[in-house]
């Protein structure tokens, strides 16, 4: 891990020391969750070359399992203990994932957003008329979160450091998974797919194989989501939700996993005080503005932006140095 990391992990580990329980619940919670969503579109985005707006439906599938099998309020569902719930959500989770792939295996560009906004529309329709299993427009609530090894999960700051470890393992997994040989035939695939083909490798296994790993990465925040909002309904998987998590990667930036997370906090901090400014109804035209501005001035993000300019900055220094050594030789 480098130095910068490590630097981020221990701030987060001591910030909550140092801040109230809203900040924890409301900033720093959900960010982290919102981060590991937006993570399992940008890896997906960076890797693959596709922009799939089928991960809030595939958190949602996390989402709906956990609900189903967890002691609720609405009647529905069957107990399980904590532990075959989350492998249930996240196995279902990988498996829409691979079968989103399955269907947009051939896709690319605007073809494959329809195909992935029409799958993401379809689940949510899909929930809000169903009562057998998804209790229709309701939905589930009074969800209660697991206790873990002694800790319960409702409290807000065991359940804030079982994001964060969350949180690093999702980052450490797509570090792995993008230097693995299935993660470089991922990225053999975006950029050039015919030459992945000519040396005997097929394609569509790489592809689904890479839908199915979002769709396990999806499903974590799905997972944390349900147990911190302790509901969920067909308003989690909803038109708004999806263009949320775009707009949460195009602000963070694609080139790092951790730029998921730095445009999760950004989205979440607007989210939470622009109404002390504007009016709530405002919201969707600062969000909009500031998507503008980073669209148009930071095209890499935040974190793509901070990157190429402590790079040049680097380049620079190096240059200056060069400089100075050849004078010093000169004279």
């Amino acid at each position: 891990m480098s130095r910068p990391l490590l630097l981020i992990m221990v701030i987060l580990i001591i910030l909550p020391a140092f801040v109230s329980d809203f900040w924890l619940n409301q900033i720093l919670t959900r960010s982290i969750i919102l981060g590991i969503a937006a993570l399992s579109l940008t890896f997906l985005t960076t890797y693959l070359g596709v922009v799939s707006f089928a991960q809030i439906t595939l958190a949602g599938i996390a989402g709906y399992t956990i609900a189903y099998f967890s002691p609720n309020t609405t009647g529905l569902g069957i107990e399980l203990p904590w532990l075959f719930a989350v492998a249930l959500a996240l196995l279902f989770s990988t498996l829409a994932g691979a079968l989103v792939g399955a269907i947009a295996k051939k896709s690319v560009g605007i073809y494959s957003i329809m195909i992935t906004l029409a799958i993401s529309m379809a689940f949510f329709y899909f929930t809000r008329q169903n009562y057998s299993i998804f209790n229709g427009w309701t939905g589930f609530s009074g969800i209660t979160a697991p206790v873990i090894f002694g800790l319960s999960l409702e409290d807000s700051l065991v359940f804030y450091y079982a994001t964060l470890i969350s949180a690093t393992a999702a980052g450490f997994l797509v570090v792995k998974f993008t230097s693995s040989p299935l993660g470089l035939a991922v990225q053999g695939v975006k950029d050039a797919a015919r030459r992945v083909r000519a040396i005997g490798i097929p394609t569509t296994p790489v592809i689904i194989a890479a839908y199915a790993f979002s769709g396990f990465i999806a499903g974590m925040s799905g997972v944390l989501n349900v147990w911190q909002q302790e509901r969920i309904s067909s308003f989690s998987v909803g038109l708004s939700p999806t263009i949320d998590l775009l707009i949460i990667a195009v602000i963070g930036g694609m080139r790092h996993p951790l730029g998921a997370f730095i445009g999760a906090i950004t989205y979440v901090l607007i989210d939470t005080f622009v109404i002390d400014l504007f009016s709530r109804d405002r919201f969707n035209m600062i969000i909009g503005l500031v998507l503008l501005f980073i669209v148009m001035a930071a095209p890499q993000g935040i974190l793509g932006s901070f990157l190429s300019a402590r790079k040049r900055i680097k380049k620079y220094d190096n240059n200056a140095i060069k400089r100075k050594i050849k004078n010093d030789c000169e004279i």
